[in-house]
């Protein structure tokens, strides 16, 4: 299965989750997962939400950020993958100059 996020139109999602600012995503949902592609601008952010259909991986492309799942701060840089359990809750925000660019999968 090849999903091409080229073919994929982006949607800007104003203050996602009760974060600040807008984000950029590009999904594909199918039988396996979600899929998405996702940008956070300088200064906005994915507010925080529990993870309740299952564990959310995030694998930083570029930027700079930081998550805080549980309450613990985790720093996202280029190569880090940050991954919130099924069941904990997080947020993802924008520390850095520049777009915060990751992959995020949550399995079926």
């Amino acid at each position: 299965m090849i999903i091409d996020f080229n073919k994929i139109d982006g949607i800007d999602v104003a203050h996602m989750n009760g974060g600040e600012g807008e984000v950029n995503a590009k999904m594909e949902v199918n039988e396996i997962g979600r899929f998405v592609e996702c940008i956070i601008p300088p200064k906005a952010s994915i507010g925080n939400h529990p993870q309740e259909s299952n564990h959310d991986i995030n694998y930083i492309i570029s930027g700079e950020g930081i998550s805080v799942c549980d309450g613990v701060e985790e720093i996202l840089k280029p190569g880090v993958c940050h991954v919130c359990p099924k069941g904990s809750s997080h947020s993802i925000i924008n520390t850095g100059d520049e777009d915060l660019v990751f992959f995020t999968i949550v399995p079926k």
